[in-house]
């Protein structure tokens, strides 16, 4: 009984912070981060200013938290995919199931164009760069070490599992990226087959 509380206690905080996260983007893509307020992310997702406070440091670590997320969560994948299969096969399956899990879709009350549009603005947003880079950063070292354990390699030895980790990185910068300019529109799931499709193959010239 007690594991169970235990268990029920951990999911209520873990829908607590995504609920936050989820608030601070949405209110930032409709009003800009200027226009947002601890307070309003905190009535937003219904909880107290306090419980926001227990969870983020600042509105900008809430806004990152579903980076971050997706990023853990496309290492979590890769652990469990087949061993046999190979890598670039495993990691563009288990990106896939990263951004299923936390895909950027429009909020229902908002159309898509203002939705791409603000996300473009926060991504940009100077004052979230340092949280986007800590972010992209502890995501790499978690990768490394599950690229390491899938081709029996040291992340301190050897250079393969930290390569990997940083253009697995980049490439799904990439793909936020294009899925924000891309005309006309197309799905995150058609940019990263294409862009996980050319690492694979090795970057071949497109020419």
């Amino acid at each position: 009984m007690d594991t169970d509380r235990a268990g029920l206690r951990e999911r209520k905080k873990h829908e607590t912070r995504i609920a936050l996260s989820w608030a601070a983007i949405r209110l930032t893509v409709e009003r800009g981060l200027d226009n947002v307020r601890v307070e309003d992310i905190a009535a937003e997702a219904g909880v107290s200013t306090r419980t926001f406070s227990n969870y983020f440091g600042s509105k900008g670590e809430a806004i990152v938290a579903r980076h971050h997320d997706r990023a853990r969560a496309i290492a979590a994948a890769l652990r469990a995919r087949p061993a046999g299969e190979p890598i670039w096969d495993a990691i563009t399956q288990a990106a896939l199931e990263g951004f299923a899990l936390g895909e950027p879709v429009p909020d229902t009350r908002v159309p898509d164009q203002t939705w791409v549009e603000g996300l473009r603005l926060m991504v940009a947003e100077p004052t979230l760069q340092g949280e986007f880079q800590k972010a992209g950063a502890a995501a790499e070292a978690e990768f490394a070490l599950v690229v390491a354990e899938r081709t029996g390699t040291d992340v301190g030895r050897d250079v393969y599992p930290r390569l990997v980790a940083g253009v697995v990185g980049a490439a799904l910068n990439v793909v936020t990226q294009q899925w924000l300019v891309a005309e006309p529109s197309q799905s995150l799931e058609a940019i990263l087959r294409d862009v996980f499709g050319r690492l694979a193959a090795g970057l071949p010239d497109p020419r």
